[in-house]
């Protein structure tokens, strides 16, 4: 049971192309709130922040971020990414596969970092500043890797906006610069071993946001989520509050918004279908979680949305 919840938390989004698992996004938040929610995924993840106000969370860890910084994020680690205020600045992302990295031949690269990062024995650092020395190179490697891609990333660029290339030159110049960065960290023995053992409270989160994800149509009670644990409620709502900084009702009711306006920007469905379909029974509860949400109803949302939408199309 508890790996096929852990495999429907996983990421299904394919970064890059099949025969080059490598691509860069732009996010640009509009609103304060959850820029990137809860997930997983097996590739190599760099963030570059440029400014802004952000909480990032990594296995249960929180980082604030309100300057420049570089994070890391390794294979399997749960992470999400949240805006403290409304800000206009955001953060570049480089998502890839290490196996775009492998040699053939096998050597020292190969088994003693390629391979220890992919099978969660070697973990990146968490974090690079600017009063790190390493930042500055890090940096402008990262950098170069986003340019290689010959395709501008600036604000105008919807949330989330994933470039990819075929280009075999574009390649080689990623490969040599995402190649640049393993080493300057390496060169700086930035990488920390690890056991083999996976820290068993990640894995229990993990195994309650994903029972979240595939139950939010139905009523969720308390001990249902304890249950995923098997821990009683008590201690399981001290447990879930101190690793999300949220209760776990409050985690529910967010998830449960934030699909509500996916549904009211992407389908024709009528209010009342939204409230029910997000697991509302009853249509005055969902009314005003909304309000106190988004600072709007629903109905106003959606014919926002639409505007955007036709604004985007004549462009």
């Amino acid at each position: 049971m508890c790996q096929t919840h852990l495999s429907t938390l996983k990421e299904i989004r394919f970064h890059g192309t099949k025969s080059f698992p490598c691509a860069i996004y732009q996010t640009r938040p509009l609103r304060k709130g959850t820029l990137i929610k809860h997930h997983w995924h097996k590739e190599v993840e760099i963030l570059y922040f440029f400014g802004g106000d952000f909480r990032l969370e990594i296995n249960m860890e929180q980082f604030f971020v309100h300057s420049e910084a570089l994070y890391f994020i390794n294979p399997g680690e749960l992470h999400s990414i949240f805006t403290e205020n409304e800000v206009s600045s955001g953060e570049d992302a480089i998502v890839f596969s290490l196996g775009i990295l492998n040699f053939d031949s096998y050597d020292a690269v190969q088994t003693q970092l390629i391979q220890p990062i992919q099978n969660g024995t070697l973990l990146f650092p968490r974090r690079l500043l600017p009063s790190h020395e390493e930042f500055v190179p890090v940096r402008d490697a990262f950098l170069e890797t986003v340019r290689s891609f010959n395709h501008p990333l600036n604000e105008d660029m919807p949330l989330q906006y994933g470039a990819v290339t075929d280009d075999l030159t574009n390649q080689l110049f990623i490969k040599s610069s995402l190649l640049r960065i393993l080493a300057i960290l390496s060169g700086s023995q930035l990488f920390t071993p690890i056991g083999k053992n996976q820290d068993k409270r990640v894995e229990e989160i993990k195994t309650v946001l994903t029972y979240i994800k595939e139950n939010y149509k139905d009523k969720i009670y308390i001990q249902d989520l304890a249950k995923q644990v098997n821990m009683n409620s008590q201690y399981f709502c001290r447990f879930f509050k101190k690793s999300i900084g949220r209760s776990p009702m409050e985690y529910v009711n967010d998830y449960r918004l934030k699909q509500s306006l996916r549904l009211l920007k992407e389908t024709d469905l009528s209010i009342t279908e939204v409230c029910m379909e997000c697991g509302y029974n009853n249509l005055g509860n969902f009314l005003r979680s909304f309000k106190r949400y988004t600072d709007t109803t629903p109905l106003k949302y959606r014919k926002q949305m639409q505007k955007e939408n036709e604004k985007v199309n004549i462009s």
